[in-house]
């Protein structure tokens, strides 16, 4: 990897729709000024939904990884998702650490701390210690305030309305 400058921490939180959306965009905008991309999904499970179909597009630039069981907060075998987050969070360290990325997204990621599926400690040092010039965007609800306290920008979505409220069933290309 060649002489770069630092690497920044963004986390995207809050209760609003728009945190993978935002990070989807990120990653957009990466991978169009030639920054390879790792976009590692934590949660979100093998069902279809349009970013898994967007992103195989841009294959040369963007590696696209679903490496969920699904939404944790309705599993059938909670070790079985730790054992699918242990795997997960030792890929992302790979991809921190490879000198391939420029940008490495951990999607939905704080549900994987804060559930206590990976080791937080683990993860705030593997985060200060990352590649100099290796930019890392953390998604999710409910970021830790350590998380935060680290980061260089935050961004905390939040829902002023929803058309959920109103019994609207998410949508394609919207939702999914």
């Amino acid at each position: 990897m060649t002489k770069m400058e630092r690497g920044l921490l963004i986390i995207l939180t809050g209760n609003g729709k728009g945190k993978t959306t935002s990070a989807l965009g990120q990653s957009m905008r990466a991978a169009g000024n030639g920054m390879p991309v790792c976009f590692i999904q934590f949660i979100k499970g093998s069902w279809k939904y349009g970013e898994i179909e967007a992103m195989k597009r841009f294959s040369d630039i963007i590696d696209f990884r679903v490496m969920g069981r699904g939404f944790t907060w309705k599993s059938d075998d909670l070790e079985k998702d730790r054992a699918v987050a242990a795997e997960a969070w030792e890929y992302a360290q790979t991809a921190m650490n490879s000198g391939r990325y420029r940008l490495v997204v951990l999607d939905e990621f704080t549900y994987v701390i804060n559930y206590g599926m990976v080791d937080r400690d683990a993860v705030m040092s593997a985060i200060e210690h990352r590649p100099h010039g290796v930019h890392l965007v953390i998604t999710g609800r409910d970021a830790p305030e350590e998380l935060i306290n680290v980061a260089d920008l935050v961004t905390e979505m939040r829902e002023v309305k929803h058309h959920y409220k109103k019994g609207i069933k998410a949508m394609r290309g919207i939702e999914f």
